[in-house]
């Protein structure tokens, strides 16, 4: 059993993760369901041997005292993938995350056509925002992509690991891999400010120094494009005031109202018309009436400031969905299942 044998076939089958755990079979998720592959039970042996293949040693290091590690691993002429090694029940689990290889332009990915418009901003904070496995990161390569065809700029990416691998064309595109080029998110943003970015792309705001960071790069003219593990704007402007202690948090207030310029929200979900996903997605613009609210600690009236915006690209998750739903792209079990308001929602689809 060979590794590079066991990524083609899940990469043939269109799998978006593949799961290689100690006496299972190796495990591939397909349009969101876990599949068995065709192969035996693996033994902690081809395991082992697997993670040779993928690290070095100060990864195996990192692994025997963290119990935890993550990395970037390429198959050549194949794919590259998001690796996370870990400890389960004493024994090496893996899980592989397959990262395309080309940047999907924005018009393949069902986006609003609100995003395109965003990447003509020339400053301020975009977050976009999911859960994990939305489509965030190829969502935000999208949007590089398109900036980088069109503009003589300086993009500099700060990534764990890096996903998708840029070729600079009209833009000098810099990528940094924490962990490789950069001791941590915040260290890398820092130092980025010193490097003549024009346009920032920080991986994730996942603590306080780092979103303080990011959002005084957006105050000082840089558009800083980032993620957060939230499912609606409402969500993502709280939790980035949530960051910061209680007597900070007016003051944030007024500098987010400044510099924010889009929420953009997503979830997946699977197609019913052809094999595939497709998403569903809530977007908030800061006009002057919602730097207002968030300025004033109203974020409650933010969804209906979504829904009687629509004429300038403002849209709802759950009028996303029902699009969705309407158009024949998804089932209307999992429309009313990932929906903010699900007993609103069904008579909506009822309607």
């Amino acid at each position: 059993m060979r590794l590079s044998e066991i990524l083609t076939v899940a990469i043939e089958a269109q799998a978006s993760d593949i799961h290689l755990i100690a006496e299972h079979p190796p495990m591939m998720r397909v349009n969101t369901v876990m599949t068995p592959m065709d192969y035996p039970l693996l033994s902690m042996e081809i395991l082992e041997e697997f993670l040779g293949q993928m690290t070095s040693e100060g990864q195996r290091e990192a692994l025997r005292s963290l119990m935890d590690v993550d990395f970037s691993y390429e198959v050549p002429d194949l794919a590259r993938f998001r690796v996370n090694v870990h400890m389960q029940r004493g024994q090496i689990g893996l899980a592989m995350r397959a990262i395309k290889t080309s940047v999907p332009p924005m018009r393949d990915l069902n986006l609003p056509e609100v995003i395109s418009r965003l990447t003509y901003l020339p400053r301020g904070l975009v977050l976009v925002t999911g859960d994990t496995g939305s489509g965030k990161s190829t969502t935000l390569a999208s949007m590089i992509q398109s900036m980088n065809e069109r503009y003589r700029k300086h993009i500099i990416t700060l990534e764990d690991p890096v996903e998708y691998s840029f070729v600079s064309d009209k833009c000098l595109i810099e990528q940094r891999e924490l962990g490789h080029d950069m001791p941590s998110f915040s260290s890398g943003l820092k130092h980025a400010l010193r490097q003549d970015p024009d346009i920032i792309l920080v991986g994730e705001m996942r603590d306080l120094e780092t979103t303080a960071l990011a959002i005084s790069a957006a105050e000082t003219g840089h558009l800083v494009l980032s993620t957060l593990h939230t499912v609606n704007a409402s969500q993502t402007v709280e939790r980035v005031i949530d960051m910061y202690p209680g007597g900070q948090q007016n003051q944030i207030r007024s500098m987010l109202a400044n510099t924010l310029q889009a929420v953009v929200s997503q979830s997946l979900f699977s197609r019913i018309d052809q094999p595939g996903m497709v998403p569903a997605v809530e977007v908030l613009l800061c006009t002057p009436a919602v730097r207002n609210i968030i300025r004033e600690a109203r974020t409650f009236e933010i969804p209906n400031v979504i829904d009687t915006n629509r004429q300038i690209g403002m849209v709802s998750l759950d009028n996303s969905i029902a699009e969705l739903y309407f158009n024949g792209l998804i089932s209307r079990e999992d429309a009313i299942a990932q929906a903010a308001f699900p007993d609103k929602l069904e008579r909506q689809l009822a309607a």
